[in-house]
């Protein structure tokens, strides 16, 4: 019983530093989380506003009767290219498993399928079910950097550009709450029909194009595609945040409890030692005094 006292003992020992060890990683997650959710405040404005000046270039095109520029103008639906955006890192509960389930379901109702994968873990799980990629970026951190959604922009638009694939989707993690982040496909090339939607009330104000509206739309197009991948990106790490503060968290409430446990099986083990010394001296005296 002596020794299994001090296992009991030894575990809990364990199980304390693992306790503090996730503590600190739920509160580190935590400070980040802050200027995460910052970033995702900030970037939402702006991403609305950009696609409602596009939506008002489209349907000035539209209204003057003329064709769109060969860069916004719909392709086949047969060849995709999907954006997968997921954590360089796990210890974020279930986080990475359900972009990687969603990305599969994805490539499975499209065949035709080329993928840009931004994260350690989508880039290794694909690796090893011998999956090839039209690019990689891992290593990007834990905030939303401009100039690499910037670099992931211009990858997919030149390749768009170059027709290797007709639909551009990003695969990404919508942020809700601290707790609360919704997996979201977001089709991001050739431009969504419901850009045209007027949003507002009220006559439309009226533009005026320079140098021409097709001018404005080549260079709207990659700019709203860089916007495109910077906002999912700030939603994405903004999630995985999350996702890892609450893992953390119930994991360091679980050692908590497994503690309390241990306690009580060390504290009974412990009583039952005791008892039986006790049994075995009042024996050892009653055989004494007969």
């Amino acid at each position: 019983m002596a020794q299994s006292s001090r296992e009991i003992k030894r575990r809990i020992s364990s199980i304390s530093k693992t306790q503090q060890i996730t503590k600190a990683m739920e509160m580190i997650a935590a400070s980040k989380l802050r200027s995460a959710q910052e970033t995702v405040v900030s970037t939402r404005p702006y991403y609305e506003r950009l696609t409602n000046s596009l939506g008002t270039a489209l349907r000035a095109v539209e209204q003057a009767g003329e064709d769109l520029p060969e860069i916004a103008q719909r392709r086949g639906d047969d060849t995709h290219c999907l954006l997968v955006l997921a954590g360089d890192r796990g210890l974020a509960g279930g986080y990475n498993a359900s972009i990687i389930r969603q990305a599969e379901a994805f490539v499975r109702e499209h065949p035709k399928t080329e993928m840009v994968m931004v994260g350690r873990k989508v880039r290794d799980h694909f690796r090893r079910r011998n999956r090839t990629s039209l690019a990689e970026f891992v290593g990007i951190g834990d905030e939303a950097n401009l100039r690499t959604a910037q670099d992931i922009g211009h990858v997919i638009f030149d390749f768009f550009e170059h027709r290797l694939f007709d639909n551009v989707t990003i695969l990404y993690t919508e942020f809700i709450n601290t707790v609360t982040h919704r997996v979201t496909l977001r089709n991001v090339l050739p431009l969504p029909e419901q850009m045209k939607v007027v949003k507002s009330e009220g006559p439309e104000p009226l533009y005026i194009y320079e140098p021409s509206i097709h001018a404005v739309l080549e260079t709207l197009v990659p700019l709203y595609v860089n916007a495109s991948v910077y906002q999912a990106l700030a939603e994405a790490k903004a999630s995985e945040l999350g996702a890892r503060m609450n893992a953390m968290r119930n994991a360091t409430d679980n050692a908590g409890e497994l503690i309390r446990d241990l306690n009580i099986t060390y504290n009974r083990a412990r009583q039952a030692q005791i008892t039986k010394e006790i049994a075995e001296i009042v024996g050892g005296a009653d055989a004494l005094q007969s």
